[in-house]
């Protein structure tokens, strides 16, 4: 099915149905989460890169859960995932003040949203034509960003405003993940899908899995020390957090399609090694910009960096395009971008404990080797990236 007929099909309206309210779901979570932990439990940076591991394991679980899970095929699996994160985070808004409830509460969400992650790119791929799966892929990317701006919006006038307590903010991000497992749960799957096999290593797919590991190592290093950065360094609120989910949402709405585009015409080396580029001249930007600026101006460049970076995250889908094209079997795709997220969650499991050792003992300025670290990463990972094939055809290697 071409792009054109994708988007009057009932199943493809479901599915972006789908991917907005799992992208509102994660804006909720994106915007209140540091916080909560802040408000509710006043964890530090050591307690709250501890919280890292329980978080971060269900993604180095997701290989066997959707092998586990095979069986019932791509779409089902996808509807148990928003279950599964609806309950989750509807628990964080209503257990008592118990950190092992929150801890718990926190693994059965991130089990839903971590096991949604591959399926996704794999599902929407499939209506995509050959060739044009960044294009298709950049849209669907395009129409979630763009609801999740309007509910940014929409959820920092409800801040301002209102002032609703925790129970509510969860609730409301419980409500969005149980749409999602609705409309997928009305999609029909494909009458000659193929179901995804259990578990797939194949040599064939090896610099995946490398860059998998890269990819671990560099994420997590922003999505727990930049925010923290933002809450903890410069003492910013819930506010201002949903303020720049708003910004990333607005960048999104140009970056997705940006990046589909790109990846179908200049192919996957190429939207992979600018991105690597990227990540290294913004790791260097957040580790210096406090000792050399002035602490408004270093705000600003830190706030530029958390956008730019969480905006890059749209590359995820030039790595599910790669494997699509090197696929041995088209029953691999799913499976091998799962143990993809296992092979990087592997590592972001514990690369944030070393981090949060360097930035409580390196004393104020402790974050700049962890930043440092980041550039050092996406440096190899651009590396690894110059022995991908050049342009759009992808041969296996």
């Amino acid at each position: 099915m071409d792009s054109s007929s994708a988007k009057g099909s009932r199943d493809f309206r479901l599915f972006l149905i789908a991917s907005v309210l799992m992208g509102l779901g994660a804006c909720v979570n994106a915007s209140a989460f540091n916080n909560y932990l802040k408000d509710v439990f006043q964890l530090d940076v050591a307690h709250r890169t501890f919280l890292e591991l329980p978080r971060e394991l269900p993604g180095f679980l997701v290989s066997l859960f959707v092998g586990i899970l095979a069986a019932i095929g791509e779409l089902r699996i996808a509807m148990v995932a928003g279950l599964v994160a609806s309950a989750g985070m509807l628990a964080l808004g209503w257990i008592p003040s118990s950190f092992v409830l929150m801890v718990s509460s926190v693994f059965v969400y991130s089990t839903g949203t971590h096991v949604y992650m591959p399926l996704a790119n794999s599902i929407g791929m499939g209506f995509a034509a050959e060739g044009k799966e960044g294009k298709l892929l950049g849209r669907v990317n395009a129409t979630m960003t763009a609801a999740v701006l309007g509910g940014s919006a929409l959820f920092y006038i409800l801040l301002k405003l209102v002032h609703p307590g925790y129970k509510v903010i969860f609730s409301v991000g419980a409500a969005f993940y149980l749409g999602s497992a609705i409309a997928l749960m009305l999609m029909k799957p494909h009458p000659h899908a193929q179901l995804p096999r259990k578990f797939v290593v194949r040599k064939e797919y090896g610099r995946y899995y490398f860059l998998s590991i890269l990819f671990g190592a560099r994420k997590q290093l922003f999505i727990t020390f930049g925010p923290w950065m933002i809450v903890a360094y410069f003492g910013k609120g819930v506010e201002v957090m949903t303020l720049l989910f708003f910004i990333i949402s607005a960048v999104g709405i140009v970056a997705g399609p940006l990046v589909g585009k790109l990846t179908d015409k200049c192919g996957p080396r190429a939207v992979l090694g600018g991105e690597a580029l990227l990540i290294v001249l913004v790791c260097i930007a957040y580790a210096f910009a406090p000792e050399l600026l002035p602490a408004a101006a270093a705000f600003i460049v830190v706030s530029i960096c958390y956008v730019l970076d969480q905006s890059s995250n749209a590359v995820s889908m030039t790595r599910a395009v790669y494997v699509k094209r090197i696929a041995v079997d088209p029953g691999d795709v799913s499976p091998t971008l799962s143990l993809g997220i296992s092979i990087d969650h592997a590592v972001s499991m514990f690369l944030p404990m070393l981090g949060g050792l360097a930035f409580a003992t390196g004393g104020s300025r402790g974050y700049k080797w962890v930043f440092l670290g980041g550039a050092a990463i996406s440096a190899v990972n651009f590396l690894v990236t110059r022995g991908m094939p050049d342009g759009r055809k992808i041969d296996r290697i």
